[in-house]
């Protein structure tokens, strides 16, 4: 599953060609990316405590995200500050990998890869 939601984000980050937008104007898809930007938060630190030996990966996808966006201003604060959320908010509240953390894992995949398909089958060229 996880293959599969990193391919489809990469289709996305292929796709993310919109035209250019006056600074700090909202995208309708902005919802989705800050929801994926946190679930890619949560990711980075849940799959860190389970033991995935991934390194900075999730980060690394959050960051193809902001680069094949180009948010300024509010926009990309936003996106950042949804990442950090889903980062901290599973911070405080999982110290070590358990059955309901790998859990979050799954369904944290499972979401991503849904806005992922979604974004790709709404606003793909």
């Amino acid at each position: 599953m996880s293959a599969r939601f990193l391919a489809i984000f990469a289709l996305i980050l292929a796709c993310a060609c919109v035209p250019a937008r006056a600074q700090d104007v909202a995208a309708p898809f902005d919802g989705d990316l800050q929801r994926l930007a946190e679930i890619l938060g949560g990711l980075h630190y849940l799959r860190g405590i389970c033991g995935a030996n991934e390194g900075n990966k999730w980060r690394s996808e959050m960051q193809a995200l902001i680069d094949a966006e180009t948010p300024s201003g509010e926009r990309r604060t936003r996106m950042i500050a949804g990442f950090n959320r889903g980062y901290n908010g599973f911070q405080q509240t999982y110290r070590s990998c358990t059955p309901a953390a790998t859990v979050a894992i799954r369904r944290y995949i499972e979401e991503g890869s849904k806005i992922s398909r979604d974004l790709t089958a709404r606003y793909a060229n």
